[in-house]
């Protein structure tokens, strides 16, 4: 593991505990496409990191499972804990100073970005958004 890999995965573990504390998201939506498309993880490793991270007590069984089957790895879980946790603390601290509307918002346009890079559609989307404000 170099130090690009530590500051990106402590990056990760940042922004998906700012959101975690902002809208209640950070596993499923940030860590697990980030460790895919930044790190080149399987599918199946970065859900097993993810339920690693989250570990005590809620998803302790399902990361068993995937520990098993040798797609858990403790080391990104150890520094993406540590970073969700301090993100965690400025995400809901951000969240809470701004309007309710505000925050669904974050949350919705987080969700739309997501699952058009999930199914590959963002540069569809990109140029959808070019030939709008061309118009």
């Amino acid at each position: 593991m170099d130090i690009l890999m530590i500051i990106g995965l402590l990056l990760i573990g940042l922004a998906a505990g700012i959101l975690g504390g902002m809208v209640g998201v950070g596993g499923g939506l940030i860590v697990v496409p980030a460790l895919v498309f930044f790190f080149g993880f399987s599918q199946h490793e970065a859900q097993g990191t993810s339920l690693g991270l989250l570990v005590l007590p809620v998803a302790l069984l399902g990361m068993i499972n995937y520990y098993r089957s040798g797609y858990v790895d403790f080391r990104v879980v150890g520094l993406l804990a540590v970073s969700f946790f301090i993100g965690s603390y400025w995400g809901s601290k951000w969240s809470l100073s701004l309007p309710q509307e505000t925050i669904k918002k974050y949350f919705a346009l987080l969700l739309f970005y997501t699952a058009f890079k999930m199914i590959g559609w963002e540069k569809k989307l990109l140029e959808w958004i070019r030939q709008l404000s061309n118009v």
